[in-house]
């Protein structure tokens, strides 16, 4: 058996420098990681053969779904815009691009005004409607609130 858990070893090991190298594969993570967690039990416990591929189905799945919502989570928690926060302030005029800068939280974000054709002084409110990295979208405050 001490075969078939260097076999499994080299599998996993095989699987891991795939995704270090950026294969694009979903579930090659999860493969790695059970393929190396079947190379250890059978190491321990000795399994046949077909205990041995049950395992590492079994291992995957349930890797493959604790991944994906993991992932799911981080992504729902990505860029939440609380209602008290959604407001900013302008501090650099915005240029004919629809370009400038505002002060969101306590910060300074690059920003896109979403109204170009609608001017954005300095020290003027606005509302952050969304956010593309740190890049935020705003409208002037009359715009999102449907108040002109």
């Amino acid at each position: 058996m001490a075969v078939a858990a260097l076999i499994w070893l080299g599998v996993g090991l095989t699987l891991l420098l795939l995704e270090g190298l950026g294969a694009e594969f979903e579930g090659l993570l999860a493969g790695a990681l059970a393929a190396l967690a079947v190379s250890l039990t059978i190491a321990l416990l000795p399994l046949p053969p077909a205990g041995q591929l049950l395992l590492f189905a079994l291992l995957t799945g349930g890797l493959l779904l604790g991944l994906q919502r993991w992932s799911q989570r981080r992504r729902e928690r990505a860029i939440p815009l609380p209602h008290a926060a959604d407001q900013a302030q302008v501090l650099s005029g915005f240029e004919a691009d629809g370009e400038g800068r505002v002060l969101w939280q306590g910060q300074s974000w690059a920003a896109t005004n979403l109204e170009p054709g609608r001017q954005l002084l300095p020290g003027q409110a606005v509302m952050v409607m969304g956010r593309e990295g740190t890049h935020l979208q705003v409208v002037p405050r009359g715009e999102a609130d449907g108040s002109r």
